[in-house]
């Protein structure tokens, strides 16, 4: 049976160069208050959910403006991403973006993409007390117990398997779980450690040249619709 692919892919290091919650915290916030937050999370002492929502607490809400000017003078679009939406869509190739980022950034650097994006996940913010609350609007399923706060194998599983080839695009912690159901995998940084760790099969990308190259090779090799 011939089915169509759809993409997961995630936002922070994987379309951006760099992670941007920790470009934000090094930025806005002491070391010695955000890192051991980002370290229990590594560490699972923390969940992403609990500690995405700690990190956030820590800056003010008056500094949204400085925060978002931030966010949006630095963050670099990794190399190729323009190449890989036109693919997908010419590919007829559903592309979703999956992210534990946030919207006040993610929403205005993608803002020239959303006509051929399908759906983009992320949280979302709220500034209207004293430091900025992160609000969760896709939490996880009965079948995800790891409190993920945007949960993506949730997304993940609202995808019949009858009908569609899923790949996960991903670098980090927020991409692991949904890499182990997945059809498919295209990894970088933590998330490749983790998948060569744990025997999931994946194809390595530094720039998105590279995942159109990967999906060419699964268009090929598996019965997926174009």
């Amino acid at each position: 049976m011939n089915k169509q692919i759809v993409i997961f892919c995630d936002f922070d290091g994987t379309i951006t160069e760099k992670d941007n919650i920790v470009d934000i915290m090094r930025e806005f916030v002491s070391e010695e208050q955000w890192k051991p937050i980002v370290d229990d999370i590594f560490a699972k002492k923390t969940s992403l959910r609990a500690g995405v929502y700690d990190l956030f607490q820590l800056i003010p809400s008056t500094r949204r403006q400085e925060v978002t000017d931030f966010v949006l003078n630095r963050a670099r679009i990794r190399d190729g991403f323009d190449d890989f939406v036109d693919y997908c869509q010419k590919q007829n190739i559903r592309l979703l973006i999956t992210s534990n980022g946030i919207d006040f950034f993610i929403e205005p650097i993608l803002a020239a993409y959303t006509e051929k994006i399908d759906t983009i996940y992320c949280n979302r913010s709220d500034f209207s007390g004293d430091n900025i609350e992160i609000i969760y609007p896709y939490s996880c399923d009965e079948h995800c117990d790891v409190d993920c706060g945007m949960c993506k194998t949730t997304i993940i599983r609202r995808y019949d398997s009858e009908r569609y080839f899923k790949v996960v695009i991903g670098d980090s912690i927020t991409d692991l779980e949904g890499a182990k159901i997945a059809d498919a995998v295209i990894a970088r940084d933590y998330l490749k450690e983790k998948c060569e760790e744990l025997g999931i099969g994946y194809k390595p990308f530094s720039n998105f040249h590279d995942c159109i190259e990967a999906l060419t090779d699964f268009i090929t090799r598996t019965e997926v619709t174009q």
